[in-house]
């Protein structure tokens, strides 16, 4: 991702908290994740606020964190607004700002729609300066999708998938592409409490006709998603127990090949709660995308 100019580190937060709170916490929040360490943060764009200005306000107030849209919605604006807002962003905040495009949900056609827009958005940034592609990933889980992340884009985006598919991702990708996961968390050691929470998290995923179709394809069987989830498709999608088991988690993803973990940490005690597990996390996170990219460097020089 460095030669993409932008380097988001190994170990960032994806966090549904921040599209509808209000700005000033945050902008306390953000500045939080940012002091912890944390490499990127990455804002979904879903019924809050609006992603491009979103990843602005974010931007504004931290000084080295990469902000990342995980993901803006084709549907919500034209390819030349999104190209527009992007090379303004970039041109603003050099090296901070990484676009996560996708379709949103599906819809007709979503790889058809999705090559026609990235067509229209190059053609757009020709247009706003003749200055090279900034970088931008694709949310992406399918195979033909992740091929459209390798020739289209620096990467691909991938959310609410197991281990298993982020090596496969990784051998569809090759070696180069940029590759970011996001994981949910749950720091909670009872597994009755933690699968409840786990299934709480899950069942809008679960009850989308998309989201749904997703999990088969990835190897779910339908009774394995029935009541928000068996045991098996629980425990593969969120990671819950001690910190270790977390951490174990994040290091399995990026020895399958994944370049960044974006942690979504769970809770169930509010805000407060959710910037302890922030800062819980932090050092012992940090220090295993410390590990991965010494591991990740000594494997290049082999």
């Amino acid at each position: 991702m460095r030669q993409a100019g932008i380097d988001p580190g190994t170990i960032g937060i994806w966090t549904w908290t921040f599209d509808r709170a209000p700005v000033q916490i945050v902008w306390r929040q953000v500045q939080l994740v940012e002091d912890l360490g944390y490499g990127a943060v990455w804002v979904p764009e879903v019924t809050g606020k609006e992603a491009l200005t979103h990843a602005a306000l974010l931007l504004a107030r931290t000084s080295r964190l990469v902000v990342a849209n995980g993901i803006a919605r084709i549907q919500e604006r034209s390819p030349r607004a999104m190209a527009a807002g992007q090379q303004t962003l970039w041109d603003a905040y050099p090296g901070r700002y990484l676009l996560g495009l996708g379709v949103g949900g599906g819809g007709e056609r979503p790889i058809e729609a999705l090559r026609r827009y990235l067509d229209e958005m190059d053609t757009v940034q020709v247009l706003v300066g003749n200055r090279p592609p900034v970088p931008r990933v694709l949310a992406a889980h399918g195979l033909t999708m992740l091929r459209v992340a390798q020739e289209r884009a620096t990467g691909a985006h991938t959310y609410k998938v197991p281990v298993a598919h982020t090596r496969e991702a990784r051998l569809v990708l090759g070696p180069e592409p940029f590759l970011a996961v996001e994981q949910a968390v749950l720091l909670e050691e009872d597994a009755g409490r933690a699968r409840a929470l786990a299934r709480e998290h899950l069942a809008g995923y679960v009850h989308s006709p998309f989201n749904r179709a997703k999990f088969r394809h990835l190897g779910y069987r339908e009774e394995e998603l029935a009541g928000g989830g068996r045991d098996r498709f629980v425990d593969d999608l969120v990671a819950w127990g001690s910190l270790e088991r977390v951490v174990e988690r994040v290091r399995a993803h990026l020895e399958a090949g994944a370049d960044h973990v974006a942690v979504q940490v769970l809770t169930s005690d509010g805000t407060a709660s959710l910037e302890d597990q922030w800062q819980h996390l932090a050092k012992t996170l940090m220090l295993e995308g410390e590990a991965a990219g010494s591991r990740s460097r000594s494997q290049s020089r082999q």
